[in-house]
């Protein structure tokens, strides 16, 4: 049987000793296509690094207008800067979180 890639933990993972993990919700997006998505992400990749941010995982309800995004970041406002510099489609709530069994 495979084993299931680890994700990160935040705490002392890919940003290093005591960087928060954090999930992110965006709601009621307009155009939710694969394409759009993919090129939001491609911009958010983009700026990440100059906000201290590590993209981890994201996902995507398009019948709902819903994404979530797991990052790690030094503030809940590294996440949203990101966010605001790489396309303006800024979360609605963003949540730090600990990874749980």
């Amino acid at each position: 049987m495979a084993r299931a890639a680890a994700v990160p933990t935040g705490r002392g993972s890919e940003g290093g000793p005591g960087v928060p993990l954090y999930m992110d919700v965006h709601d009621k997006l307009r155009a939710v296509t694969p394409e759009a998505i993919a090129a939001a992400h491609e911009r958010d990749l983009a700026v990440k690094d100059k906000h201290g941010v590590q993209y981890l995982r994201y996902w995507v309800n398009a019948k709902e207008g819903r994404m979530f995004c797991l990052l790690e970041a030094p503030t809940k406002e590294a996440v949203y800067a990101m966010h605001l510099e790489a396309h303006g489609i800024l979360p609605n709530e963003i949540y730090e979180v600990t990874e749980g069994a």
